[in-house]
């Protein structure tokens, strides 16, 4: 699913055995890059580039990911991984209330509390986490 184009490259979300974490592809017939996106913040990195002997100069790949970083292009992309993969990918992460972050099992963060489900409601442009041991459930504003 095309999110957005940037100096004719499309940004685009594939619909087929794709996985997590969120990310988009964009490319050219030498190379592929893929970048994360996230459900609970609103930051955008470069995750991988293939064949790497093949990758675009530094220039590149950061316009790319500031295209991707506009709200807009941000919103499109959120909304086509969700309603092809209907995942968030943070079931099992932890939220760390502190810091208000997701954190990796494995960081051991003291008062960190397990995501047990999440969701995104495209309507109201949120993530909402339930958390282990909360009975009220954690909504993030994108």
């Amino acid at each position: 699913m095309r999110v957005c184009s940037h100096q004719g490259l499309v940004i685009a979300i594939l619909t087929r055995n794709e996985h997590c974490p969120p990310h988009v592809h964009v490319g050219t017939a030498r190379w592929d890059a893929r970048f994360l996106f996230s459900f609970w913040h609103n930051d955008v990195r470069l995750w991988d580039v293939t064949p790497a002997r093949n990758e675009p100069n530094v220039a590149v790949l950061e316009e790319l990911r500031q295209a991707l970083k506009q709200p807009l292009h941000l919103h499109r992309a959120r909304e086509c991984w969700w309603s092809t993969r209907q995942t968030v990918c943070l079931e099992n992460q932890q939220w760390d209330p502190a810091a208000e972050e997701v954190v990796s099992p494995k960081d051991q963060r003291p008062g960190a509390l397990t995501i047990q489900s999440a969701h995104f409601d495209a309507q109201a442009y949120k993530t909402v986490l339930q958390l282990a041991g909360q009975s009220s459930p954690l909504e993030i504003e994108l």
